[in-house]
């Protein structure tokens, strides 16, 4: 049997190499490893799934489960570094790492580490194009007739920035260092001022106006979600209606199909932070029992990470008057299950910036925030992060200059050095959401003569995870999850006379301390992680009957009783 693969950390993958990759873990570690297609991308491309459990174990679909995505965004493309550097250690570890062994052994992960192919295969196109996620042209499929394209003029696979020197420009070189373009002041006037603008071509320029026209391919694959979707209008790259695209689609029917999914991690990039429900409402309209908890993991997250934890609503708008919907939304919002979202690499903190608040430091920072971001260019990144201007004659704008900050190699994904690093923050926490899942376990069996061939036959399970088997109290709230469901399996010549085939008993609550021990009040269930079903049973001494149990996110048990 082949050796375990060992990815190339530092390397991004084209969707050919990826793949092959995909495919040598399960040539590799056919028992842990299973690879299979969600659905094609817009532009026909494989949607790869890996599905991680110790098959002697027992399937995928009968044991709770963790839904790891990335590179949903088309550039965001560390966030599928993250996924394959998870299921490397996870693989790689079976066996010799104990957290990683009971985790296969006991649930399953199912990973999805590039969501969007068509999008990261542009991004890593020889000339590339760095759009926000799909390659379908949305909302209309045509060419600009006016305005600036951006995109790679001068063909070294970068797309910087042009600047170029005009009285009325809102920017200048820094004093001190002029590599540095930093605002102009209120008042200012007599100086030397440039326009600064995207790298890119423009079409019908008049000299005078000038616009940077949107991508040709404005979908946002993290927007066109069931719940909360709305209309152009209100929420740009949404598509035409919810799950219009096939790869949100491709995920939306994969989870939907296993409710053994009951948390969910997606990774995107970039700020260095952990964000968790709830996107459209503040925390005082949110279900306390699961504020709770999500703290409490979201707080274990940081610890375990080095990446803060925040909300959404409170601190992580784009605008302060706009909410934003997405995947959290459908998957804690609308299906109750636990998400979180995380965005790798932070290049301010990278700088030695440590008090900046994500969103707001991009639409305003002190320039010594600049400075300390050049230094680290410089002296960390052998100039690379901020490239020198450069002078080129440009088709339509005459002499400008080509240079600054390489956002997409430097900002919106660690350099090079730097990615299995990033990479490297998540697996304990990972592990450590996958074994807090509810995991059904047989309790006990019990057989008992009430007379001549008849019998009362009790099954009893209990739920061992630190999660209970709903999950989260938004779940209850809307009814997408049910209690333990029992059933019982009578062989020819038996026949059931007390009790039906199927029952559905309660919710079991997980180990998780629902209040301190110096609490006023005691818990009052104290065994509320069990479940028992009863039927009476007429057949012959020594007749075996198969006995099941499910909950819908603790997974399935299967044992057998003997009558005797």
């Amino acid at each position: 049997m082949p050796a375990i693969p060992v990815p190339r950390f530092d390397e991004f993958y084209r969707h050919g190499e990826l793949t092959r990759l995909l495919q040598d873990y399960a040539e590799a570690a056919p028992q842990l490893v299973q690879l299979r297609s969600i659905g094609r991308s817009h532009e026909g491309r494989e949607i790869w799934l890996v599905i991680v459990t110790n098959a002697a174990t027992g399937a995928d679909e009968d044991k709770p489960a963790l839904w790891i995505d990335g590179n949903i965004h088309a550039a965001e493309l560390t966030a599928g570094t993250a996924c394959l550097y998870f299921l490397h250690q996870l693989v790689a570890g079976h066996g010799e790492d104990r957290e990683a062994t009971q985790l296969l052994d006991t649930r399953a992960v199912y990973i999805c580490p590039r969501l969007n192919p068509d999008g990261a295969e542009l991004a890593l196109a020889d000339r590339p194009r760095h759009i926000r996620s799909s390659t379908r042209p949305y909302p209309w499929d045509e060419d600009p007739v006016e305005g600036l394209t951006v995109q790679d003029v001068d063909g070294d696979g970068r797309v910087l920035s042009m600047r170029i020197p005009d009285p009325h420009g809102p920017y200048k070189k820094h004093p001190d260092e002029p590599r540095l373009m930093v605002p102009r002041a209120p008042g200012e006037f007599g100086g030397e001022y440039y326009r600064v603008m995207p790298e890119g071509m423009l079409t019908n320029w008049d000299g005078l106006r000038l616009e940077v026209n949107k991508d040709r391919e404005g979908l946002d694959l993290n927007r066109n979600f069931p719940s909360y979707w709305r209309q152009e209008f209100e929420q740009p790259g949404a598509g035409p209606y919810p799950t219009s695209e096939p790869e949100v689609r491709a995920m939306v029917d994969f989870v939907v199909r296993h409710p053994n999914i009951g948390a969910a991690v997606s990774f995107h990039t970039h700020s260095g932070v952990i964000l968790r429900p709830m996107g459209t409402q503040s925390d005082d309209d949110m279900t306390p029992e699961d504020l709770w908890i999500y703290k409490r993991l979201s707080d274990l997250g940081a610890r375990l990470t080095g990446y803060p934890a925040v909300s959404i609503f409170h601190e992580f708008k784009y605008h302060p008057k706009q909410t934003i919907t997405g995947t959290q939304d459908w998957i804690y919002e609308h299906l109750g299950a636990l998400f979180w979202t995380v965005e790798i690499w932070a290049p301010n903190k990278e700088a030695g910036i440590t008090d900046y608040a994500w969103i707001e430091w991009y639409r305003d920072h002190p320039v010594e925030d600049d400075l300390k971001l050049l230094k680290w260019s410089d002296e960390q990144c052998a100039g690379q992060a901020h490239v020198d201007w450069q002078p080129f004659m440009h088709p339509q704008l005459g002499a400008v200059e080509i240079g600054g900050w390489d956002k997409m190699n430097f900002w919106r994904n660690p350099p090079p050095w730097l990615r299995e690093r990033e990479a490297a923050r998540f697996p304990g926490w990972l592990k450590t959401l996958a074994l807090a899942l509810p995991r059904l376990e047989v309790l006990r069996t019990e057989v008992r003569a009430l007379g001549p061939e008849t019998w009362r036959v009790r099954f009893a399970v209990a739920n061992a995870g630190y999660l209970p088997s709903y999950v989260s109290r938004r779940a209850l709230e809307r009814k997408t999850v049910r209690g333990t469901v029992f059933e019982i399996h009578l062989p020819a010549g038996a026949t059931l006379v007390g009790g039906a085939p199927r029952i559905v008993a309660g919710h079991l609550e997980g180990h998780a301390p629902q209040s301190s021990l110096l609490a006023f009040l005691p818990r009052r269930e104290i065994t509320g992680e069990r479940a028992v079903a009863e039927w009476i049973v007429k057949a012959p001494v020594g007749t075996r009957i198969a006995l099941a149990a499910r909950a819908d996110r603790a997974g399935a048990v299967r044992t057998e009783a003997t009558l005797d």
